[in-house]
């Protein structure tokens, strides 16, 4: 079984040579009027330079932009702390509003804690001064949602602001233990 091209019937040829004849008789090339760009110029608003600044290597050959592949998770920690810092006093108990035991999620809480210094615990451990601050940010985030909890204890919401803090900052570790043996991530 055969199919036959659709541009090779009979219509098709006598539009594409009427379309052949057409373009023959365009000219070769159009010069741009003379002051045309100056117009152009002219009419658009004035812009800053702007000056590409070359990448920076550290002494292995490493671009700056592999040593500050932590930035994303920190970046990441910040906003959380940020959106902590947010959320905490509009969650905040009255103190005549104190439970007297641990609520559900507060045993949740504590049960993550568990599991996330076990998994932190079973990680290789590993000196990576470039990724420091951004555990050490991620450190300091777990902490703050566990004292909004102690304020908040039946705030969801910090619930799974710590999860997502707890998995953020196993990730980085792990990341930070792959680039420290040196196989890549």
């Amino acid at each position: 079984m055969t199919h036959e091209d659709p541009r090779m019937t009979d219509d098709t040829d006598h539009t594409d040579d009427a379309l052949q004849q057409r373009l023959r008789a365009l000219p070769r090339e159009l010069a741009p009027p003379g002051d045309g760009w100056a117009r152009l110029q002219a009419a658009l608003p004035p812009r800053p330079a702007i000056v590409a600044a070359p990448l920076r290597t550290l002494g292995h050959g490493r671009s700056a932009r592999r040593r500050l592949r932590w930035a994303v998770p920190a970046g990441a920690a910040l906003a959380a702390s940020v959106a902590l810092y947010w959320v905490a006093p509009m969650t905040r108990q009255l103190p005549s509003q104190t439970p007297a035991a641990p609520s559900v999620l507060q045993q949740q809480a504590s049960a993550m804690s568990a599991d996330y210094q076990q998994a932190i615990a079973a990680l290789p451990r590993v000196d990576a001064p470039e990724w420091r601050p951004a555990l050490r940010e991620l450190d300091d985030s777990a902490h703050q949602i566990h004292a909004a909890l102690a304020q908040s204890p039946r705030s969801r919401h910090l619930l799974e602001q710590l999860q997502r803090t707890y998995a953020l900052r196993l990730e980085l570790t792990r990341q930070a233990a792959t680039s420290a043996t040196g196989l890549p991530s």
